[in-house]
């Protein structure tokens, strides 16, 4: 028997592990659920979402075998681009609302130039003539397309692995990249970074430890997807 071959049979798992992985890593799946669900609006039902992110999580286990220390970063990124897979075969933002949030860039980024700095949520609603509550949606709306352009970064980089055959410089250098927009954010915006991405909070439960408004922390989220995305 080849060598690859024997290694395939090592990394495969049987239905008995399968199962039993898969109750393990159940608490990873319903952390990624309750995080990603509110970008959803009605379009998804939750249980639906859950089963989306089960086979995003059964997908992870099949291709990297019995799992080690390394494997809930690399189960994270697979459940959660199942689910956003998911989310843009349902256009979860239809073309209208894309248009409206990006008329409301537009207007926010001539207010910020006549003020000379970042406007207040009070300020934009005035000039612009919004509710408190369409400022919401539309952060909201704004903060789920940036964190989605995020999230394909990084999907993209883990797919890019060794799965998909991308050379190992590509890979470096995509490591190197990352590390050094990392390293141009101020310490609260790594601490969203961390509590989004590393242990899988909700804006609302970030807005919560950092004692901030769910406003802010979509502001500071769509500030820090900018300063990354800059980078690629």
């Amino acid at each position: 028997m080849a060598h690859q071959e024997i290694f395939n049979e090592l990394l495969t798992l049987n239905s008995a592990e399968e199962s039993h992985y898969l109750q393990q890593w159940l608490p990873l799946v319903k952390r990624i659920v309750r995080q990603l669900a509110p970008q959803a609006n009605s379009m998804m039902d939750r249980d639906d979402i859950e089963q989306i992110a089960l086979m995003g999580l059964l997908e992870a286990l099949r291709r990297y075998g019995h799992p080690d220390e390394q494997f809930a970063g690399y189960a994270t990124q697979r459940i959660r681009g199942a689910v956003l897979d998911q989310f843009r075969q349902h256009d979860w933002r239809p073309r209208g609302l894309r248009q409206k949030t990006h008329k409301m860039n537009d207007a926010i980024r001539v207010l910020s130039r006549q003020l000379g700095r970042e406007p207040s949520p009070e300020e934009i609603c005035q000039q612009i003539g919004i509710t408190a509550e369409d400022y919401q949606e539309y952060l909201l709306l704004d903060n789920a397309g940036t964190m989605e352009s995020f999230d394909v970064l990084l999907s993209g980089d883990l797919k890019g692995s060794a799965f998909a055959g991308r050379r190992l410089e590509e890979e470096i250098e995509t490591q190197r990249t990352l590390a050094s927009a990392i390293d141009t954010l101020d310490e609260r915006e790594k601490i969203i970074l961390n509590l989004y991405y590393q242990q899988n909070m909700s804006l609302k439960e970030i807005s919560l430890v950092l004692g901030l408004t769910e406003a802010r922390v979509c502001q500071l989220n769509k500030r820090i997807g900018e300063k990354i995305k800059a980078f690629f």
